[in-house]
């Protein structure tokens, strides 16, 4: 036996090999014959090459990600790993030989439709694109563009209006991830469990998978295009979990950038002008003219906005945005030349993106082998959750975040003032056990120094009351957690209409004003009370940014077009309604006004429906499907539920967001563990395994894990 490939009745695979690198090129195998579209567009994604086949759309992606290196960090953090762990380097080139094995089987005997729409055929991988992947897939975890944000709100509000739109008010929706300890359990052994809150795509981001050689046998969900099970495994004797720790390791800079004879010089902190790395590059699009870009690379980072001749999409507020003192230093007359934006970020500057964890991960037998594998952990940084057999538990933050000043945690900072230099690492932090139970829902926990913005204390306070209320629990009673759909955020909102004068109002909206006082705060699929709710959020959300006082913030910076969704006012409003309604004054709005008239337009045109009808499901694909459109299925839950599925206040009731699987790991037998994911095993349109498990996603239930080969049905050897 070289590598066999198994399928349990869901076409989960299931891998057996001889070794850990013909179990690498097993997985690279299976992934590419089950996602090979999906490996396709993650590729092209991460060098920047994506809007050759998907024309002017993807080109904003494109531009970012060689302005921001993604694919030569890439190159740089494998070569490093090559010196420094020649194992862990040999074991991803055999997941790349696996890919590329199974690239070539799929383009020959079943490809996806989505190449033959495309006019693609599936391109070769190096044995640096999963770290490619890797990095593309998570450069925005850390929303550094929210300090694009920060800088317009204080420009045209004053710093005190940015605290109004934090993300800690309601809008980041993250990850919910529980641990109970034996001590809480009916079996005595730990259970863990939770559901990671992405962008839905379709293929999923999530393949579950299970990965098996004389050294280990792990069941876990996998990143397709990345080998090994980084973020959610059970190995038999330990398991583990994370969580987005919120944490801010990345930095942006403004640049002073001239050209010379010789090329781009930047001011750097010591007041010499320095030569920057550039070249220019050009990106082929679909349907249009290429389009050229030129690199830069200051000795803080590579520049993602602006240049030379300043900030070249960014306009005149780009500029005001920078302050007289950012455009008057003395060095080079009154104005200054233009400014640019640098990108600072832990693997441009270490070459190290953290691959080194994997294997070690893969090999762990207790909670102590998790804690030793995840120290080699850097992006993005986690807060990671594991348990073993013996009793042992773990609750810790992983990653890299820099030691540097304040100011660079919530802003841009000048590149020519000397405070700004990064001066180390911070120490991960580390947190224990409250009552038998530690709960993560990216709210202020352990990585609280480390971050600026969390998500609200919502759904980790509502996990923490649902698991006090037994003193035991088994892995099958956790569908009851995942499935909460408990909105504690609406009670600002419903503070407000309890205050109205009622004598104020027309017949119909003081009757909407009774029935939702009355209402059971729950974002059920079939509640009508759901969606009047959601209905008069929405009105709401709309006059106050509509307000004049908002004026000045309602055209965002033109900063490319890849940081507009951070720029959006209506957003931002909707998602913070619970701090903007709470503020002691919302510069002079009178917000009672504001939600007896949001209150009256609800009533005149009531929603006709249920909060499912218009809360659906709404995957991302790279292309739109053939033929007939899926009929995507309504949704309970809300961005501060348990059930965390997102919509944008304001903007569309549609959910592109929520949980991108779910997983209940069970110490007690592994057999008795659970998971489940929005779509299927398979990424191919057509197949039997394509949307079989959603069914089951929606209902809250999920699939066993099997972990008995003689259950399994062999597919083929490798």
């Amino acid at each position: 036996m070289t590598g066999e490939i198994f399928r349990d009745p869901w076409g989960i695979p299931h891998l057996r090999a001889d070794g850990v690198h013909e179990l690498a090129r097993a997985q690279g195998r299976v992934t590419a014959l089950d996602r090979a579209w999906q490996l396709e567009v993650e590729r092209h994604r991460a060098q920047g090459t994506s809007a050759s086949f998907l024309g002017p759309e993807a080109l904003p992606w494109d531009r970012f990600a060689r302005r921001a290196l993604l694919a030569d960090t890439a190159r740089r953090c494998f070569a490093g790993l090559e010196r420094a762990d020649p194992e862990t380097a040999q074991w991803v080139r055999a997941y790349v030989t696996g890919v590329n094995e199974g690239l070539e089987s799929a383009g020959t005997t079943s490809p996806a439709p989505e190449f033959e729409r495309a006019g693609l055929a599936p391109g070769r991988w190096e044995p640096w694109t999963p770290l490619a992947v890797w990095l593309a897939t998570h450069i925005l975890f850390a929303g550094f563009p929210a300090k694009l944000w920060r800088e317009h709100v204080t420009t045209h509000l004053g710093a005190d209006a940015v605290g109004l739109f934090a993300a800690d008010g309601p809008g980041t929706s993250g990850s919910n991830g529980w641990l109970v300890a034996g001590e809480r359990t009916v079996t005595g052994h730990a259970v863990i469990a939770g559901d990671p809150h992405r962008f839905i795509e379709d293929p999923g981001v999530y393949q579950q998978i299970r990965l098996s050689c004389p050294e280990f046998d792990v069941v876990g969900l996998a990143v397709p295009g990345v080998p090994g099970i980084a973020h959610f495994g059970h190995t038999g004797t330990v398991a583990w979990a994370i969580t987005n720790a919120m944490a801010d390791y990345q930095d942006l800079y403004r640049e002073r950038l001239r050209r010379t004879g010789a090329g781009v010089e930047a001011l750097g902190p010591d007041g010499t002008w320095r030569r920057a790395a550039r070249h220019t590059e050009t990106i082929e699009v679909a349907g249009e003219e290429p389009v050229e870009v030129e690199v830069i690379e200051t000795d803080r980072g590579p520049v993602v906005i602006g240049g030379p001749e300043g900030l070249d999409d960014a306009g005149p507020e780009g500029l005001d945005d920078a302050g007289p003192e950012g455009l008057d230093d003395g060095v080079s007359g009154p104005a200054g030349p233009p400014l640019a934006v640098a990108l600072r970020y832990p693997p441009r500057v270490t070459g190290d993106l953290g691959f080194a964890a994997l294997l070690p991960l893969l090999r762990s037998r207790r909670v102590a082998d998790v804690d030793r594998a995840v120290d080699r952990w850097a992006e993005p940084v986690n807060v990671i959750m594991a348990a073993d057999t013996g009793g042992g538990t773990l609750h810790r933050v992983a990653g890299r975040v820099p030691v540097r000043a304040d100011a660079n945690r919530t802003r841009l900072v000048p590149a020519w003032e000397p405070d700004h230099a990064w001066q180390g690492w911070h120490e991960p932090p580390r947190a224990g056990l409250t009552d038998g139970v530690a709960v993560m829902a990216n709210q202020r926990g352990p990585a609280a120094p480390l971050g600026v913005e969390f998500a609200p204390p919502h759904r980790a306070e509502r996990i923490a009351t649902l698991l006090g209320r037994q003193s035991r629990w088994s892995a099958a009673d956790m569908a009851t957690i995942h499935t909460d759909t408990h909105l504690a955020s609406a009670a600002p909102l419903l503070d407000h209409l309890a205050a109205l004068d009622t004598q104020a109002l027309t017949g119909p909206a003081a009757a909407l004003r009774d029935r939702l006082l009355r209402w059971n705060r729950h974002m059920d699929a079939d509640s009508a009370d759901a969606a009047a709710f959601a209905a008069l959020r929405t009105a709401l959300a709309r006059r106050l940014a509509a307000h004049p006082a908002f004026a000045a913030t309602a055209t965002p910076p033109l900063y490319p077009e890849v940081f507009r969704p951070w720029l959006a006012l209506l957003p931002r409003v909707g998602h913070a309604l619970e701090h903007l309604l709470t503020a002691e004054d919302l510069f002079g709005i009178d917000r009672p006004a504001a939600v007896r008239a949001a209150l009256e337009e609800v009533a005149a045109e009531p929603p006709a429906g249920t909060w499912g009808d218009t809360h659906r499901l709404a995957p991302w694909r790279a292309l739109p499907p053939s033929g007939t459109p899926y009929d995507e299925p309504g949704l309970s839950g809300d961005h501060d539920c348990v059930l965390c599925t997102s919509p944008v206040p304001g903007l569309t009731d549609l959910a592109a967001r929520g949980p991108a699987a779910r997983y209940v790991w069970d110490l007690a037998r592994r057999e008795d563990s659970r998971w489940v994911v929005p779509h299927g095993a398979s990424g191919v349109p057509g197949s039997p395994h394509h949307r079989d498990q959603q069914p089951l996603w929606l209902a809250g239930d999920l699939a066993p894990v099997l972990t008995d080969w003689a259950h399994l049905t062999k597919e083929t050897d490798v």
